[in-house]
């Protein structure tokens, strides 16, 4: 989803692919068969020609499997370089000229053996799914049909598609829109052990009203059902108003106590229990610094990273009206971190009393990237071992990391010593004690636990709904669009109510005497991206028919990771929210 890798902007010289060409009646149009691969499993590709098919040089008698893919088209560097393409282009046998009909022509005949038909018949009871590439039009397919008997006892017939009918559609000399079917003939049986096979093909033309650009903007898309996506909506808003208003009403109330007088004193302190104790208590501990704080300020800058190109991709998507999904793997350009993370994290090291800010820019560029390049690595490891066509070659995982080496690493220390710099001292209400106040027992209900719990299930509520479509948008075939203001409204309701909610149980927790706030208030928010990859975990099991070690580790790895990011985002918010909140509540507070 989102907008395409800023990596891949930044090497668009390199070039994008070809354009459509321009054709007089009888020139050859280009067709390129490229990937095949199980219809359930969309990360899973292989090259068309791992499967015995037609190829060029596989003439009558000379089966078609094995052996590197012929005339295979070179791909540009951007395109090699977007992850989850997997584009494996080559020539192919199919003969097609412009405008000119051809109702059923020869390809080839193949004759195979037991091993090639059974590698068929396993393609087939997949339901594997080929794609081909007609002038830069793809059109897909499947291999062949799973037939059930419908009369006990029941059997299964597995049929293979040796026709296919190409649909295309002309305006002036181009091309304009492109379509495949098989029914105009049987599958053929594949029964076990040899067997010869004659392909053909028809194809069919016809003249288009519109051209390519004007059909493509008229392309219907797939929205949720209406009451679905509004119950979504209104049940986050929902959530959002009675949390900001249950934090309105904590503030008044703190607000009423300091301003109330003597009179006033014993029903205000009924409500935050002792005058004297409380959060009250613990003003000189408060803004005491967090174990780790070079780890706490790098999680929030690289949070504060991933909220700007969240909102960047949404803004980009908000300004073409609609905001297209991308199906595949994260984007590379969360491999380099530009200032923002290293601004934020320097800043914040540097207020905590932190001295070594080059090792925590250091740590502030790997706190992402590091994962994300470890999750990279194993799943491309998978593609590799299975012969998918979604495996980078390594001199492209080396041009990835020395983006981040080169320009991601210095851009987060350029950006830590620009907030080192202008960072001024941390500006505690009170003075902090020399020592640290004992912190009284806490009933169960006050334990990291039960508000990891709370803090977490909340923001996830908000958008469960809304959830399962994009998951079937990224990980199925055939996405839809969303308006670019419902994907913001989607992306900020979790960051609304996981800020309201962090400033809650920060006040709770402050109210037991409790002021190890500062892990506290990112956690017990962050813990949205647990329940985040608990779902990703049912979806795989309940929703989708994903199988496969290939599919598998794909999703979950790349599932982890969002996770992982989700949970820096909302966490980054709900610290902030309750670092404000503190902030507010103890300046107002009346010093005896």
């Amino acid at each position: 989803m989102g907008p395409r890798p800023l990596l891949l902007l930044a090497l668009a010289w390199a070039g994008t692919g070809a354009a459509p060409g321009r054709y007089a009646p009888g020139d050859p149009v280009p067709l390129y068969v490229n990937t095949v691969g199980p219809y359930h499993n969309p990360g899973e590709t292989y090259g068309y020609y791992a499967l015995p098919v037609c190829r060029p040089g596989a003439g009558p008698g000379r089966g078609g499997g094995g052996g590197p893919a012929p005339g295979s088209r070179p791909l540009a560097l951007a395109p090699a370089l977007a992850l989850g393409g997997g584009d494996c282009m080559a020539a192919s046998l199919y003969r097609i000229r412009f405008r000119h009909d051809a109702p059923r022509a020869p390809l080839c005949t193949l004759e195979l053996g037991p091993d090639e038909v059974a590698q068929l018949r396993a393609a087939v009871e997949a339901l594997y799914y080929f794609e081909f590439v007609v002038d830069e039009l793809r059109v897909r397919g499947f291999v062949g049909a799973v037939e059930e008997g419908g009369l006990p006892p029941h059997g299964r017939r597995l049929g293979l598609w040796t026709h296919l009918d190409f649909h295309l559609a002309w305006r002036g000399d181009r091309v304009v829109a492109a379509n495949l079917s098989t029914g105009a003939a049987r599958p053929q049986g594949l029964p076990p052990g040899p067997l010869a096979l004659t392909h053909t093909y028809g194809v069919r033309w016809s003249r288009a009203p519109a051209g390519r650009g004007q059909r493509q903007a008229a392309a219907p898309h797939r929205p949720p059902p209406p009451d679905l996506h509004r119950l979504a909506l209104l049940n986050g808003a929902v959530l959002v108003a009675l949390l900001g208003g249950f934090v309105a009403v904590v503030l008044l109330r703190v607000l009423r106590t300091e301003g109330a007088p003597a009179g006033g004193e014993a029903e205000a302190a009924a409500i935050l229990e002792d005058p004297d104790g409380g959060w009250k208590a613990v003003r000189g501990d408060v803004f005491r610094p967090p174990p780790w704080p070079g780890l706490l300020s790098a999680l929030l800058g690289a949070g504060c990273q991933l909220l700007a190109l969240a909102g960047a991709g949404l803004a980009l998507g908000g300004a073409g009206g609609r905001a297209a999904a991308w199906a595949g793997p994260p984007p590379s350009s969360t491999l380099s971190r530009p200032p923002p993370a290293g601004y934020v994290a320097g800043g914040l090291y540097r207020r905590l009393g932190g001295r070594r800010w080059v090792a925590n820019g250091v740590l502030t560029s790997g706190v992402f990237a590091g994962p994300f390049f470890a999750t990279w690595s194993v799943v491309n490891a998978v593609h590799w071992a299975h012969g998918s066509t979604r495996a980078l070659p390594a001199a492209a995982g080396g041009l990835l990391l020395a983006a981040w080496l080169l320009v991601g690493l210095p851009l987060v220390l350029l950006g830590a010593a620009a907030g080192r710099s202008r960072a001024g001292p941390l500006e505690a209400p009170g003075r902090t004690k020399s020592v640290a106040r004992p912190i009284p027992p806490q009933p169960w209900y006050r334990a990291a636990l039960v508000h990891a719990v709370v803090g977490g299930f909340l923001p996830f509520s908000a958008i469960s709904v809304e959830l399962y479509y994009v998951f079937a948008t990224v990980w199925g075939r055939e996405p839809y669009a969303l308006d670019g203001g419902v994907l913001a409204c989607v992306f900020a309701i979790p960051l609304a109510v996981g800020a309201c909610l962090s400033v809650a149980l920060t006040y709770f927790q402050l109210s037991g005497e409790d002021y190890r706030w500062w892990w506290h208030s990112a956690l017990s928010t962050g813990s949205t991206g647990l329940f985040l990859f608990l779902y990703a975990l049912f979806y795989y099991c309940c929703r989708s028919n994903m199988s496969g070690p290939v599919q598998t580790v794909e999703f979950f790895g790349y599932c982890l990771l969002a996770a992982y990011a989700a949970s820096l985002m909302v966490g980054t918010v709900a610290f902030f929210a309750s670092f404000k909140f503190i902030r507010y509540i103890y300046v107002n507070l009346k010093m005896d």
